[in-house]
């Protein structure tokens, strides 16, 4: 019998090794041409806007980022690259809220997380939002709402008493959890058996995907709530009135979107357990791009706000890094975010 020599057996371990602990995503710019500009430009469409077939494909694709493993040292809880991307938002949640560069560093997030879905699970297809305001106007429920399909999409909400939250008074406090909110896993749909490795919030816990679906939150998402947040005229403005909480004294769209979906989504650190975190920060994104496009040339560019929250933090420039995790995706300056139809984002919404 033919045996390969033990030293042959050693080097293709240890080239083959890198390919099977690490998922760089490179392709984060992989839709552009050796010039900058844009290949391709995707279509981002409402998730009712996607036939069955289209809809079936994006959730394959997000069980496929679920499956795929990874061993990253800066997240060490992350056991697939589904987890890397909840872990590295648990990581920077408090650098990239309540924070001139809220809508930019997500909008470069989802691209990375569109990317991710396209090259490393084969989609076809560009990353879809949630319009929640079709779920909240007058009459609507967002419990309803088609999206949650157990066949077609997300699956429902969580099963009261299938799920206790951590009790510890310091754990809860520290993550900013809400008890209340989780009140059971999921157990329909195509995530009814997902096991989520991190949170709720910072805590590191393996446990189900949870849900509690809020209707007291349609004020927020509703038409007439978006119009008059899109009424401002400043980025400064249209920021804070579009996130809410707490530099409002009440919600918005941002955290009423998350409040809404409950559970997971609610907590301000682990939302990205759920996979409808993209969809909803989908539907922001497309609000800052029409934001953008309203007004004069200028708005495309417009950035302001505090960089962190200490009083002597700086103004966002154009030049500020958006951090990354390098397995995701490299930091780059906001400058290189802000046009949707350049290069590395490449899409629009329709």
């Amino acid at each position: 019998m033919f045996r390969i020599p033990i030293f042959l057996l050693f080097l293709l371990l240890v080239n083959f090794l890198p390919t099977i602990v690490a998922h760089p995503l490179e392709a984060s710019y992989n839709e552009k041409d050796s010039n900058g500009r844009c290949n391709q430009i995707l279509q981002r469409k409402e998730w009712r806007a996607l036939d069955i077939a289209e809809r079936k494909d994006y959730i394959n694709a997000v069980k496929c980022l679920q499956a795929i493993p990874v061993d990253d040292s800066s997240v060490p809880a992350a056991e697939t690259l589904f987890d890397l991307f909840q872990g590295w938002h648990i990581h920077m949640a408090t650098s990239v809220h309540y924070v001139g560069q809220f809508l930019m560093w997500h909008r470069y997030f989802l691209k990375l997380y569109e990317s991710a879905l396209r090259d490393k699970c084969d989609y076809k297809g560009a990353q879809p939002y949630w319009d929640w305001s079709l779920d909240t106007d007058e009459g609507r429920s967002i419990a309803n709402s088609t999206i949650w399909d157990a066949e077609t999409g997300f699956g429902g909400g969580g099963v009261e008493g299938t799920y206790t939250p951590p009790e510890d008074p310091e754990t809860l406090a520290n993550g900013r959890i809400n008890p209340k909110a989780f009140v059971g896993c999921v157990q329909d749909g195509p995530f009814a058996n997902l096991v989520l490795n991190m949170g709720p919030g910072t805590s590191v816990t393996k446990h189900c995907l949870t849900r509690h679906f809020n209707e007291t939150t349609h004020k927020y998402l509703n038409h007439t709530a978006v119009e008059e947040t899109m009424a401002y005229e400043t980025f400064d403005d249209f920021h804070t009135q579009l996130e809410g909480k707490p530099s409002l004294p009440d919600h918005r769209q941002h955290d009423g979107g998350h409040i809404a979906i409950g559970g997971e989504m609610s907590n301000f650190f682990s939302s990205p357990g759920d996979p409808m975190f993209y969809m909803h920060h989908g539907n922001l994104d497309r609000l800052w791009r029409m934001w953008q496009l309203k007004g004069d040339k200028k708005r495309m560019w417009e950035v302001g706000g505090p960089t962190g929250l200490e009083a002597n933090s700086t103004t966002l420039t154009l030049s500020f890094t958006l951090d990354m995790n390098p397995a995701l995706g490299p930091s780059v300056p906001v400058r290189d975010v802000m046009d949707t139809e350049m290069a590395p984002n490449c899409y629009v919404y329709l």
